[in-house]
């Protein structure tokens, strides 16, 4: 079996599931694609090619290692972007999640049944309890939930995570104090789409966070975070390093993270809060509207 235990964001990483780039289908029709940011590098010609990709994912295979995390990786499924391991499972406490996701995806989640049938404690939503792991931050004994209300989760393509899903971890976690913020979103413009929690707030270090004020729907959400982490705390983002994935940065202690080595401003911030940087290429995979954070599902980290 595998054991699973996550209470944040931070702590000392010990397993994870990597996404992978093998095979994943070559640049799709435009009516395949799930995120405006897909769309337009398809219309402009610059979608990824998977050699990139693969070299891309092996940076971070490379960085783990130098960590000693053990990386588990999706079995391949031919032509079949597998990319984004975050979205299709998550671990909250001791339990692993597999979520209800989009049409489009319901595959992925067969190329990491290897791992889901050694986990003990899994959880499987019902169809209309919709929610990605990219939308949700366990931090510290809160829950952290991007979602969409009723009328935006019907009315936009990349509203992921539901009303009904927000009430299903409350349900399932009642131990934990759940905050759900509403996220903009845009299915035509990637620079005013908030596509899950993580492409706008992130907490990093042991009590600091990366936080982009224009992804929140409400002011007020916006607010809570910055009060809850402290003005002092908190490295705010532009739209356009928003656009570029800044906050989708992962963490492997409180003290080592991985992030994209053009994220020159962000990388000297968390240098500054006494965290060591380890830069990666990541540009091809941000292209599709993810970053690190949305390639990695971790399945354990180290809690004394």
């Amino acid at each position: 079996m595998i054991p699973v235990k996550i209470l944040d964001e931070t702590a000392p990483l010990e397993a994870v599931i990597l996404g992978t780039a093998n095979s994943f289908g070559g640049t799709p029709k435009l009516e395949e694609t799930y995120d405006p940011k897909s769309r337009s590098h398809i219309i402009n010609g610059t979608f990824p090619e998977e050699s990139d990709l693969v070299a891309e994912m092996s940076e971070v295979v490379a960085v783990f290692e130098k960590y000693n995390v053990k990386v588990y990786r999706p079995e391949v499924i031919d032509d079949y972007n597998q990319i984004f391991a975050r979205d299709i499972a998550l671990v909250i406490d001791d339990k692993l999640i597999v979520p209800c996701v989009t049409p489009l995806r319901k595959l992925e989640s067969d190329g990491i049944q290897h791992i889901i049938d050694q986990v003990e404690n899994v959880l499987l939503p019902d169809e209309d309890e919709w929610m990605e792991g990219g939308d949700i931050i366990p931090w510290k004994g809160h829950l952290f939930v991007g979602y969409a209300d009723d009328e935006d989760f019907e009315k936009y393509e990349v509203a992921r995570t539901s009303r009904k899903g927000v009430e299903y971890l409350k349900e399932h976690f009642p131990n934990w104090k759940l905050k759900a913020f509403e996220l903009n979103k845009s299915d035509e413009n990637p620079r005013e789409n908030a596509l899950h929690l993580d492409c706008c707030f992130q907490p990093v270090g042991e009590d600091k966070a990366v936080i982009y004020k224009e992804g929140f729907k409400n002011e007020e959400d916006y607010l809570y975070l910055v009060n809850f982490f402290g003005e002092e705390n908190v490295f705010e983002i532009t739209q356009e390093e928003m656009y570029d994935m800044n906050s989708n940065f992962f963490s492997i202690r409180p003290d080592v993270v991985i992030s994209d080595c053009s994220f020159v401003r962000l990388n000297d911030q968390l240098r500054k809060w006494g965290i060591t940087v380890e830069e990666v290429n990541y540009r091809e995979v941000a292209k599709m509207e993810g970053l690190l954070r949305c390639t990695t599902m971790p399945l354990r980290r180290k809690y004394d």
